[in-house]
């Protein structure tokens, strides 16, 4: 059985459907549902004498893909809001302008947008670029910009020399002045952004420290990156948080950048989930959402999170490095509530002084030299060195009776316990570090 269709344009409609699929005996037979023919209207509008609806391109077409596309580095920008004339135009994204601005995709996705005066500073996760607000660069024949005012609101995007980006962690980004901070985990470094460029501090020997640490989020096992500006010492506070552990700091570190000495100067026991400054106020809140204010008391210090915590200072001898030094003395200047709790050298290591009160009475300082701790003198305090490490054999100084450790270099650590109460228990104040030692053939 065949069946010849045959459609004659001038009628208005066709409403006749053939099927060869279904006979009166067979039923439906599935073989044949390819040659189904179903007839539409072939006017437009369906008018007398109308024009015919032929094969020619759509009006409109239809993708295949009805998913979600995200484009990670692309800029778009709405209509206008103006509060004072009640102009609202956030909603309205028209095709007819020009709002769109896309970065290097091979540099990642856009992790931040910071906008500063007038230019917007777009991090990625590999690159930081710089966008003109408002106005547009053109480049002469020798190749320099000339910014001129145009209706753009986002222009020209200038990328910072330099590849690094804010890899995946906008949380470490941090601002003061003209100065931002944020780390690249990526490429294991803390960056500033400056009117001079990106500079790698990380590299004010702390190098080996970040890689170590940074380079955690490569195996997927970093946490979090918490930055933010300690606007009462004026340094730069990143919390390394590699997971989500407690609060006691044990999986994860605080530690702070000074501009004024360039370097990294100390490291905190707190592990905050977010920092901030307000008023010349420095704040953070603990992971359990509670809000603590920093610097508030001067008599119970390093106390953070309702913990008291011990503070230390951690230094390095090494002096004349390639030579054998014997170390007699240690001496500092400061309070009095200063302890030894380390004296290691690269062979030996001398009895821990913990003595936290000093000698009152003269007898007292003349019974104290005799004992292993920190004497009084000139408005200083020192110590001796008892070396009891075990004896090796052809060492010419050793034992108890014997001052001195020996060793090409020493390193030392002091601590304090921050008492409240005020006085001498609540201020912990060193000034100075220094070792009288012999040299040493030996």
């Amino acid at each position: 059985m065949s069946t010849t269709l045959k459609i004659q344009y001038y009628n208005t409609f066709i409403l006749k459907k053939i099927n060869q699929s279904w006979s009166s005996s067979g039923g439906y037979n599935r073989a044949n549902a390819q040659y189904d023919w179903y007839v539409e209207e072939s006017r437009i509008k369906g008018d007398y004498n109308g024009k015919f609806a032929g094969i020619s391109p759509r009006a409109f077409l239809v993708t295949d893909n009805k998913t979600q596309e995200t484009f990670g580095n692309t800029i778009i920008y709405s209509g206008i809001f103006n509060s004072r004339t009640d102009i609202n135009e956030t909603n309205q994204f028209s095709i007819a302008n020009d709002i769109t601005r896309t970065v290097d995709p091979s540099k990642g996705t856009i992790q931040k947008l910071y906008a500063e005066d007038t230019n917007l500073t777009i991090f990625q996760e590999r690159k930081v670029n710089r966008a003109l607000i408002d106005k547009d660069a053109i480049y002469t024949a020798e190749g320099q910009p000339i910014t001129t005012s145009t209706n753009l609101v986002i222009g020209q995007i200038q990328p910072y020399a330099g590849e690094f980006g804010i890899a995946t962690n906008p949380e470490s980004f941090a601002v003061y002045g003209y100065r931002k901070y944020f780390t690249d985990a990526n490429k294991g470094s803390v960056m500033r952004l400056s009117q001079d460029g990106l500079t790698e501090i990380s590299n004010y020997g702390m190098y080996d420290f970040f890689r170590d640490r940074l380079s955690l989020s490569n195996m997927g096992s970093l946490g979090k990156l918490i930055g933010g500006w300690d606007i009462h010492n004026k340094c730069y506070t990143l919390s390394i948080q590699p997971t989500v552990g407690q609060e006691t700091g044990e999986q994860a570190i605080t530690l702070s950048f000074d501009e004024q000495v360039q370097g990294w100067t100390s490291f905190y026991s707190y592990v905050p989930s977010n920092i901030l400054s307000l008023n010349n106020s420095f704040y953070s809140f603990s992971l359990k959402g509670d809000l603590y204010k920093h610097y508030s008391t001067v008599s119970n210090r390093a106390n953070f999170y309702g913990v008291d915590n011990t503070s230390s200072v951690t230094t390095v001898f090494n002096a004349k490095p390639s030579m054998i030094k014997n170390f007699q003395t240690i001496n500092y200047e400061g309070d009095s509530n200063w302890s030894l709790n380390l004296f290691q050298t690269n062979t030996d290591s001398a009895n821990q002084i913990d003595v936290f009160s000093m000698p009152t009475t003269l007898a007292d300082m003349e019974n104290a030299l005799l004992k292993n701790q920190f004497k009084a003198k000139e408005n200083k305090y020192f110590a001796n060195l008892i070396n009891t490490s075990a004896v090796n054999q052809g060492e010419v100084i050793y034992g108890k009776e014997i001052s001195g450790v020996k060793g090409f270099y020493a390193t030392v650590r002091l601590s304090a316990k921050n008492l409240s109460g005020g006085g001498l228990a609540g201020t912990n104040e060193l000034f100075a570090v220094s070792t009288n030692y012999k040299e040493s053939s030996y």
